[in-house]
C-alpha cells in the first residue's frame, strides 16, 4: 500500500467487505444514523413483549404475580447478560457488523418446533426452521398450547399453571429471543460509536451526541411498543403483538444492511479475556519468584520489546496504581507464555478501575426492574381510564419514555453546551456525575413508589375490596406514573452515561465488551430483583409467624409491597454512598474532562 493511500485510510478499520476503510467515505454521523434507525425497530420488537409479559404470564399462563414477576426479570436479565457474549465475540473474533446480522437472524429464526400435530398445521415441514417470535405467536393463538381457561381467579381456587411441553415451548421461544437480543445489544451501540474519529474534538462531540440519541431511539421504539403493540395485545390478542415483533425484527435486518457501504468496523484484535487472565496469572505467578536483578520489573527504557508494543502517546513506564499487577512485567516470567507488555498491564488496570463504577449501577437497574413487574400489576388494580379512553396497564412506561424523548435532545443541545462553557471542557458534565444523578433519582423513585402503594392499599381497605378482580379501585393509575417519571429520568442519565463512559475509558481492543457492561448491569439488576423477592419472602415467612410473607399469593392487595419498596429505597441509599467512594477517586484516561 503506497503512503498516499495509507494516509487516506482508517488504521485498524475495515469496510463490510474487509477492505481498508477510507477517510471521507466510511464512518461519520451518516453511518451512525442507520444504527440509530435500526435501534428503534430492535427495541420495539423486544419491549413490545417484555413490557406486557408479566400480565401474559399471570393471566393466560396462570402464574402467580410474584412468580410471573420473577420470570420476567429472569428473561430480561438473561437477554441483557448475553450482551457480554456479543461484545466479547465482536472484540475477539467477529466484527460488530457480523455479530449484529447473526444475532438479528437468531432472534428471528428459531429451532425446529415439530412438537405435535397442532404445530404442524402451522408449519409445512416437521423439521423446518420457524421464527422464534412465531413460536410465541403460535402458542398465544392456539388454545391447546395454553393451560385450560381459568373459570375463577379467586385465591381459594388457584388456576392451573402451564406445564409440561407447553411450558417448554413457552421458554424455548422466550430464551431464543433473549439470545438474539443479547447479541444485538452487545454489538450495535459499539458499532455506532466506532463510526466517529475520536482523535478530533468534533468526532468526540459527535460520539457523545450519538449515545444521547441512542437512548432517544431506544425510547422511540419503546413508545410504539407500550402504546400501539400493547393495545394490539390487549384488544386483538397476543398473537398480534408477537407477530408485530417478528415483522419488526425482520425489517430491521435489510435496513441495517443498507448502511453497509458507509460503515467502518474495528478489526478484532483477539480475546480481551485472554489478555486479562494472562496479566493476572503472570502477576500471581511472578509474585512467588525470588527477587533478583534478572527478575526485576523492566521499564520501557530498557526493554525494546515493550517499546515497540506501546502505542504513541501512552506512558513509557507502568503506573503506580494497582502496583500488584506490575509484577506481571518481570523480564523472566514464571512461564514463557506469561510474558506481558506494559500496555497489556495498563489495559487490565483500566478495566479493574471501572468495575466498581459498574457494580454501583446494578442497584439502580434493580429499581428499574419494578417498571416491568410490580408497577404494572399495581396499575392493573387501579382505574386506568383517561376520560373515555381505557389505558392498558403495560402502557404506563409511556410516561418516562416521552419524558426521555423530550429530555435527551434538550440535554444534548442545551444542557451540555451550557456546562461546556461553564467548565471549559469537552464533556461539560462528567460521566460519573451523570451516573450519580441517575442513582439519586432512583432513590427518590423508590420512596415515591412506597408512598403511592400505601395510598393504593388505603383506598382498597376503605372500599372493602379484597380481590381487585372484582372491580378496579377508585384511584387513578396516574399515581403510579410518578415513580415511572423518576425512574425514566434515572435511566436516561445512567444508561447514556454508562455506555459512553465504558466505551471511552476501555482499551481499544475491549470496547465492545466494555460497552456491553451497560447491559450486563441491567441484567444483574433484574436478577437482583428476583433474588430480593425470594430473600424477602424467605425471611418474612420465617420470622413473621403471625402473618404471611410480604410478596406471596395471587392477590396483590394482600402483599406488603410498600415495605419492599422502602427496603429498596434504603439499599439504593447505601449503594449511592458506595458509589461516591469510588467515583470521587476515579481518574479519567483523558485529561479532556
Amino acid at each position: 500500500m503506497d503512503e498516499a493511500h495509507q494516509l487516506n485510510t482508517w488504521e485498524g478499520f475495515v469496510d463490510w467487505r474487509n477492505r481498508p476503510a477510507l477517510k471521507g467515505h466510511h464512518g461519520g454521523m451518516a453511518a451512525a444514523s442507520f444504527v440509530l434507525a435500526v435501534e428503534i425497530l430492535e427495541n420495539l420488537a423486544f419491549l413490545a413483549n417484555a413490557s406486557n409479559l408479566v400480565l401474559y404470564l399471570s393471566r393466560f399462563m396462570h402464574f402467580s404475580p410474584s412468580t410471573a414477576a420473577t420470570m420476567v426479570t429472569n428473561f430480561i436479565g438473561t437477554a441483557f447478560l448475553l450482551a457480554l457474549l456479543g461484545g466479547f465475540l465482536a472484540d475477539a473474533f467477529c466484527t460488530t457488523y457480523s455479530i449484529y446480522v447473526i444475532s438479528a437472524a437468531i432472534e428471528f429464526m428459531g429451532p425446529s418446533m415439530g412438537i405435535n400435530h397442532t404445530i404442524r398445521q402451522w408449519t409445512v415441514y416437521d423439521n423446518s426452521m420457524v421464527e422464534g417470535m412465531l413460536t410465541l405467536t403460535i402458542q398465544a393463538q392456539i388454545p391447546s398450547l395454553k393451560p385450560p381457561t381459568c373459570v375463577s381467579v379467586a385465591p381459594s381456587t388457584p388456576c392451573q399453571e402451564v406445564a409440561g411441553w407447553k411450558e417448554v415451548m413457552l421458554f424455548a421461544g422466550l430464551y431464543l429471543v433473549a439470545l438474539g437480543v443479547g447479541g444485538i445489544k452487545g454489538s450495535l451501540p459499539s458499532h455506532g460509536a466506532q463510526q466517529f474519529d475520536e482523535t478530533t474534538p468534533r468526532g468526540r462531540k459527535q460520539r457523545s451526541a450519538f449515545f444521547n440519541y441512542y437512548v432517544f431511539c431506544l425510547s422511540c421504539g419503546a413508545l410504539i411498543a407500550v402504546t400501539f403493540v400493547v393495545w394490539l395485545e390487549d384488544n386483538k390478542g397476543w398473537q398480534w403483538g408477537f407477530g408485530t415483533s417478528t415483522a419488526t425484527i425482520l425489517i430491521s435486518i435489510p435496513l441495517f444492511l443498507l448502511g453497509s457501504p458507509f460503515y467502518r468496523t474495528k478489526i478484532p484484535t483477539g480475546s480481551p479475556i485472554t489478555t486479562m487472565l494472562k496479566v493476572l496469572g503472570a502477576a500471581i505467578c511472578n509474585s512467588f519468584k525470588p527477587k533478583n536483578s534478572d527478575n526485576a520489573v523492566m521499564s520501557m527504557n530498557t526493554s525494546p520489546s515493550y517499546r515497540t508494543e506501546t502505542s504513541e502517546g501512552e506512558d513509557q513506564t507502568p503506573s503506580e496504581s494497582l502496583k500488584f499487577l506490575n509484577r506481571a512485567l518481570k523480564h523472566n516470567p514464571a512461564h514463557p507464555n506469561l510474558q506481558c507488555t506494559i500496555k497489556q498491564v495498563e489495559d487490565v488496570k483500566i478495566v479493574i478501575r471501572i468495575l466498581p463504577i459498574f457494580m454501583s449501577t446494578i442497584m439502580l437497574n434493580c429499581c428499574l426492574a419494578q417498571l416491568s413487574t410490580f408497577s404494572v400489576q399495581q396499575a392493573a388494580t387501579m382505574d386506568t381510564k383517561l376520560g373515555s379512553l381505557k389505558v392498558p396497564p403495560a402502557s404506563l412506561p409511556v410516561f418516562p419514555v416521552v419524558f426521555i424523548m423530550v429530555l435527551a435532545p434538550v440535554y444534548n443541545h442545551v444542557v451540555l453546551p451550557f456546562f461546556r462553557k461553564i467548565t471549559k471542557s469537552e464533556m461539560g458534565i462528567t460521566h460519573v456525575q451523570r451516573i450519580g444523578t441517575g442513582l439519586v433519582l432512583s432513590i427518590v423513585a423508590m420512596a415515591v413508589a412506597a408512598l403511592v402503594e400505601i395510598k393504593r392499599k388505603n383506598v382498597a381497605t376503605r372500599s372493602g375490596l379484597v380481590d381487585f378482580t372484582q372491580k378496579p379501585l377508585s384511584i387513578t393509575f396516574l399515581w403510579v406514573a410518578i415513580q415511572y417519571l423518576f425512574l425514566g429520568s434515572a435511566d436516561l442519565f445512567n444508561l447514556a452515561g454508562m455506555m459512553e463512559f465504558f466505551f471511552m475509558e476501555a482499551p481499544s481492543g475491549m470496547r465492545s465488551l466494555a460497552t456491553a457492561l451497560s447491559w450486563a448491569s441491567l441484567a444483574m439488576g433484574y436478577y437482583l430483583s428476583s433474588v430480593l423477592v425470594s430473600v424477602v419472602n424467605g425471611v418474612t415467612g420465617a420470622y413473621r409467624h403471625s402473618s404471611r410473607p410480604w410478596l406471596v399469593g395471587a392477590n396483590l392487595n394482600e402483599y406488603h409491597l410498600e415495605r419492599f419498596y422502602w427496603l429498596m429505597c434504603v439499599l439504593s441509599g447505601l449503594n449511592f454512598l458506595h458509589y461516591l467512594f469510588w467515583a470521587s477517586r476515579y481518574k479519567y484516561r483523558s485529561a479532556k474532562v
